[in-house]
């Protein structure tokens, strides 16, 4: 990917456009939002909710109802998390998120995430962390039952941010030198930007869909999201070149967090309606929560 290319944004159609209804009762932002999921029968979905001047964020999980969505289950757990990411391993939720700030035996300061599986109580128990200072680590559980683990990190391997892969056998298997040593996928994005990945979709034909952002600055400091998806094999580590397939100006005008981050959408998550067509969750400006219906970008490669 190019720069050039990270400006052309697809201009297929896109659908129902708008800002979620979101409320949590106290007059924080809700915004980073993963796909709703179904949770002991209800559809909810994990927003990260935080104060407009603060990055001091929590997960919570709101439900759908007629007036949009409310605040359905707050966790201890969860204070300290942002951006939710969920997935179903063997059957049950496995709930991630950013935790920030972090302390670590070395006594540096940082952030991690963790990540959690629902119980039979309805609760959710933390499984493990990834290593300190990477973010955007998701998981997908392949029809083998093998666990793809897509990783990011930054630095010395990764620069500004690149996605690595793995597959391992179980979530046992998925250790701090497991994420560490993962290699690169390469070709995603430009010298002068950055990626990450989102959410994971098994597909028909056993490849992986990723819902994932690529992102750079401009001369005057702004930052610049946008949403893109690309398809791996597993198997080899091949992949399609990264689409471009959303940006800010694809949904209506609203708040930022801060002036530099106007031009900002966060991918959470999709869901797949069928006949060529999905619906994306997206955070808007690091303030806002949105949705838009667009072409499944994984259909093709189906």
């Amino acid at each position: 990917m190019s720069n050039l290319k990270i400006e052309t944004v697809s201009t297929q159609e896109k659908t129902n456009s708008c800002i979620l209804n979101i409320v949590n009762g106290d007059a924080r932002d809700v915004y980073n939002i993963a796909a709703p999921f179904e949770y002991f029968g209800r559809t909810v979905l994990a927003g990260r909710v935080e104060h407009r001047d603060s990055e001091n964020a929590e997960v919570q999980l709101f439900e759908e109802t007629e007036a949009g969505w409310a605040p359905f289950l707050q966790l201890p757990e969860f204070v300290g998390l942002q951006d939710p990411c969920v997935t179903v391993i063997d059957g049950k939720v496995v709930l991630g998120g950013v935790r920030f700030p972090c302390v670590f035996e070395d006594g540096s300061e940082g952030w991690q995430m963790e990540f959690f599986q629902a119980t039979e109580e309805g609760q959710f128990e933390l499984l493990f962390s990834g290593p300190k200072k990477m973010k955007d680590i998701r998981l997908l559980q392949l029809a083998d039952g093998r666990i793809l683990v897509l990783t990011r990190p930054q630095g010395e391997k990764g620069g500004a941010g690149r996605i690595g892969y793995v597959v391992v056998d179980s979530l046992a298997d998925v250790t701090h030198e497991v994420i560490d040593e993962a290699p690169l996928l390469e070709g995603l994005c430009a010298a002068d930007e950055w990626v990450g990945a989102n959410e994971a979709h098994l597909l028909a034909n056993g490849k992986v869909g990723v819902l994932g952002h690529v992102a750079n600055f401009s001369e005057d400091g702004q930052r610049h999201y946008y949403a893109m998806s690309f398809v791996l094999d597993v198997e080899t580590g091949e992949t399609t070149s990264a689409d471009v397939i959303a940006q800010r100006a694809d949904f209506p005008d609203g708040p930022a967090k801060r002036p530099d981050l106007v031009d900002v959408l966060f991918s959470g998550g999709m869901v797949r309606l069928g006949e060529g067509r999905a619906r994306m969750y997206v955070g808007l400006s690091d303030a806002q929560a949105g949705s838009v219906e667009l072409p499944d970008p994984f259909s093709a490669y189906e």
